[in-house]
């Protein structure tokens, strides 16, 4: 099984440009913030990731951000909409290590592997760093409405929509990616391993066997 380098600053050229839109709708304002707005912004952020770090996910509340950071909660309000988008906004320098390291960091994961070995590799990864920042991705969860439509989620299913048009370009690849989606969900993965028990190498075999399955591809060895 080939090895999945860590998530690296990009070495290729970004192979799908378009997809380079990240984190909430208001996080793609950040170059456009004055200077005070921009270091409210960090210094919000700062003070969510300290209280994630010392009492977890759960203790990231707009009013419990808004004390950290000493200001009023209505910022915390304005800057990030609700708890979901602060949440996101936490996750988003995450989301950007991840999205350089399958556009653009060297193979499997990224450019100059054949596409299967690159989907692969993409669902691993997708299930490590899950588990890694499964409490904060579970925080982070939207709403039922929003759950398909925040843009960073898209970015990662169009992805395997594009690396699906190459392999079974037969298929309905815009439906077919929704569904290899649902494997790596962040609600299912705490589930399966935290729940029921189950190793994460296990979950990692499972989407091997379903990739291969879908290409019509032998084992991987």
């Amino acid at each position: 099984m080939s090895a999945i380098p860590p998530f690296p600053t990009p070495q290729e050229p970004v192979d799908h440009p378009e997809l380079l839109q990240l984190g909430s709708a208001m996080a793609a304002d950040e170059p456009c913030l004055r200077a005070d707005a921009a270091r409210n912004r960090a210094r919000l952020l700062e003070a969510a990731a300290r209280l994630v770090a010392e009492r977890g996910a759960d203790a990231v509340t707009m009013e419990a951000v808004a004390a950290a950071a000493s200001v009023g909660k209505g910022t915390v309000f304005r800057r990030f909409g609700d708890r979901t988008g602060l949440l996101t906004a936490l996750l988003d320098h995450s989301e950007k290590k991840f999205q350089a390291a399958f556009l653009a960091g060297p193979p499997p994961l990224g450019p100059g592997a054949p596409p299967v070995e690159r989907l692969r590799a993409f669902g691993r990864a997708m299930l490590r760093r899950s588990a890694d920042e499964l409490d904060l991705q579970l925080a982070a969860e939207p709403c039922a409405p929003r759950r398909f439509t925040i843009p960073a989620r898209s970015v990662l299913r169009h992805h395997v929509a594009v690396l699906l048009r190459q392999i079974v370009p037969e298929a309905d690849c815009e439906l077919l990616s929704y569904t290899l989606m649902g494997q790596l969900d962040p609600a299912l993965i705490h589930h399966l391993t935290s729940q029921r028990g189950i190793p994460l190498a296990r979950l990692e075999d499972a989407w091997i066997a379903l990739v291969d399955r879908v290409a019509g591809a032998p084992p991987a060895g």
